[in-house]
């Protein structure tokens, strides 16, 4: 039966069968001494398919040393150079396994082979060897191949600069395939082998990074108006190089350093990762790149030119935020950065870089979105922040995302670090800032417990605004008013879901209470008393209409559900009960009957505080 597999572009069935390692080692003699008169430009793809198959096979089957002895034969060099690369896979397989007795002739082979073959079939034949799905495989395959892939580039000269690409490209397709240390313990045991794979590849690159530094004389930075080095200092195939170099930084910034939690200090004193990711910002520098340049690329950018698009490849958005987050939580590299900025104008680049993080749904990268938004934010001192920064897209989509993070991220830390950062960033702003912030967020929010943490908050503006001394044109008077009217207002009317609108409802009322004790009729700072009639009209009789109705509702539905339990339920059965259009999930007829009698009370709760509130009102007016 002919075999169907290919090898070398022929078919097995057109080769000698090697049916025995004597037989292969036959045929490897007969075509070396074949070859050995003709000029290596002369060899057939015949002699070409011999001596792959037969010497492959007799190092599979354990004839190394004789495999050693014709490879270092002086008369072989010319067959060795020209076809010894195809040799290169069982060895390599044999090197991983590290347990077969013929592991020094497979290593002096394999050696030989890189000091005489050509370059570049050696790092064809290299990077074939080094895909695989295996993690443990992929970190013992990477740690002995990179040397050799080095040594290879080496050799190629000023010709380097796209096969180091490719090579780069192809070792962190690799390194992406490995999981993630997560806790301290898995890194400090480099449980994944990341952290050696890591170390490995700083290693693997340095006489590049070297080889480019040594071209850019006084350590010359890019210029920032062509984004290559400046006039005269360097050739074309350097600025190649350069280019792969930055290529790689980026790609690792945004993995797996984006990807990674790194540890402080003081939790892991040696870091492998962590130092990772400190040669990766020294390798940016020693390639001529403005680390400072880099992070605040968002507002440094040139203007839209032809080629800008290109820029975008060439700095990818999520490997600058990872650059940020390096910078400003980890402070890595912190002393190259000048300290001329002010914490404002930083708040302003690395709200670019929050942007994107907080808009992702992956949680390392929301996580890395607040700790880079919560440091930003620290610099600034409190109620400091103009209102025209409300202008710029990214302070108003910057709260939208948090929204998200704050009602939607499934990790309650990040839920509740978001509702922290939300906090702290409104401190960040002015009086007037503020208002138009609040305002903002009751009109865009959509969400009822975002709204009344907003209204909490302008419950807190007005108090401080009423404390003698601190009077302020915003949060009293006549811009008040406009703010009030968005907040004392139910969004439906009587037919408002107070149970899905509770948390805005309760913050409405707690914050007209307030307003009703805290203001006197004679002195009326806030204007609620001139603007009474229109509250009642727009916000307290509605709301009266409709904890009635909802009452009304909600008891018949209690009704009917006991005397379904009476009439017809067994004990343990499921009942299902509508409220308005909507069925309630299927649950016992206990557990039913304490959601409904819940809702009551909450209807209550609402009654007693609106009560309340018009009996302070009566008390106020009739002074």
């Amino acid at each position: 039966m002919k075999c169907p597999v290919c090898f070398g572009g022929l078919l097995c069935e057109d080769k000698p069968h090697l049916k025995t390692a004597g037989m292969a080692l036959e045929q490897l003699s007969d075509v070396v001494q074949r070859c050995q008169v003709l000029p290596d430009d002369s060899y057939t793809a015949e002699d070409h398919d011999i001596f792959t198959i037969a010497g492959r096979t007799c190092i599979e089957e354990g004839n190394s040393a004789q495999v050693l002895s014709i490879i270092l034969d002086e008369k072989n060099q010319d067959i060795v150079r020209c076809m010894g690369w195809n040799l290169l896979p069982p060895l390599i397989q044999i090197l991983l396994k590290k347990e077969d007795k013929n592991l020094p002739q497979c290593l002096a082979i394999f050696n030989h082979l890189l000091e005489t073959c050509r370059p570049k079939e050696l790092l064809i034949g290299l990077l074939e060897q080094l895909e695989h799905d295996d993690p443990d495989t992929i970190a013992e395959s990477l740690h002995l191949l990179l040397n050799p892939l080095q040594k290879v580039l080496l050799c190629l000269g000023s010709r380097k600069a796209s096969s180091l690409g490719m090579t780069l490209a192809s070792v962190l397709d690799q390194v992406a395939k490995l999981p993630l240390p997560h806790t301290k313990e898995q890194e400090e045991d480099d449980v994944f082998s990341l952290c050696r794979c890591c170390t490995d590849l700083i290693a693997f690159v340095r006489p590049f990074i070297l080889e480019v530094r040594q071209n850019r004389p006084n350590g010359e930075e890019l210029s920032e108006n062509t984004n290559k080095m400046p006039s005269g200092l360097d050739t074309d195939k350097e600025d190649e190089l350069r280019t792969e170099l930055l290529k790689f930084c980026m790609k690792t910034l945004s993995h797996p350093l984006l990807e990674v939690q790194l540890k402080d200090p003081d939790t892991l004193a040696v870091s492998p990762l962590r130092d990772f990711a400190t040669e990766i910002l020294n390798t940016l520098s020693a390639i001529g790149e403005s680390l400072s340049s880099l992070v605040y690329q968002p507002l440094l950018k040139r203007k839209q030119v032809p080629g800008f698009l290109e820029e975008e490849v060439r700095y990818p958005k999520e490997s600058l935020a990872s650059l940020a987050h390096l910078v400003f939580v980890h402070h890595l590299a912190a002393d190259t950065f000048p300290s001329v900025f002010s914490a404002v104008f930083c708040l302003r680049c690395n709200m670019e870089h929050v942007c994107l993080l907080l808009s992702r749904t992956e949680e390392t990268r929301i996580q890395k979105g607040l700790e880079l938004y919560e440091k930003s934010l620290v610099r600034v001192p409190d109620c400091s922040l103009p209102a025209d920064l409300l202008e710029i897209k990214t302070f108003l989509t910057v709260p939208q995302n948090l929204v998200k993070v704050m009602t939607m991220c499934p990790r309650h830390d990040l839920r509740t670090r978001g509702l922290k950062v939300f906090q702290q960033s409104i401190d960040k702003f002015n009086t007037e800032a503020k208002y138009n912030f609040f305002q903002y967020m009751l009109t865009t929010s959509n969400h009822s417990g975002v709204e009344g943490y907003v209204i909490k908050n302008i419950k807190n503006q007005i108090d401080v605004a009423l404390q003698p001394g601190n009077s302020n044109t915003w949060f009293e008077g006549v811009h008040l008013l406009p703010l009030l009217r968005k907040v004392l207002i139910l969004p439906d009317g009587p037919e408002t879901d107070l149970l899905q609108y509770l948390d805005r409802v309760m913050e409405s009322l707690n914050l007209l209470r307030y307003l009703v004790i805290r203001d006197k009729v004679t002195e009326n700072q806030t204007g609620i008393w001139t603007e009474l009639y229109k509250i009642e009209d727009t916000f307290m009789k509605p709301l009266r209409v409709g904890v009635n109705m909802s009452r009304a509702h909600y008891e018949r539905e209690l009704l009917n559900t006991m005397e379904a339990k009476k009439s017809k339920a067994k004990e343990g059965s499921m009942l299902s009960v509508s409220v308005g259009d909507e069925k309630l999930p299927n649950m016992t007829s206990e557990s039913q009957i304490q959601a409904l009698h819940s809702a009551l009370h909450t209807f209550d709760m609402i009654e007693s505080v609106l009560v309340r509130i018009e009996e302070l009102i009566d008390v106020r007016e009739n002074l």
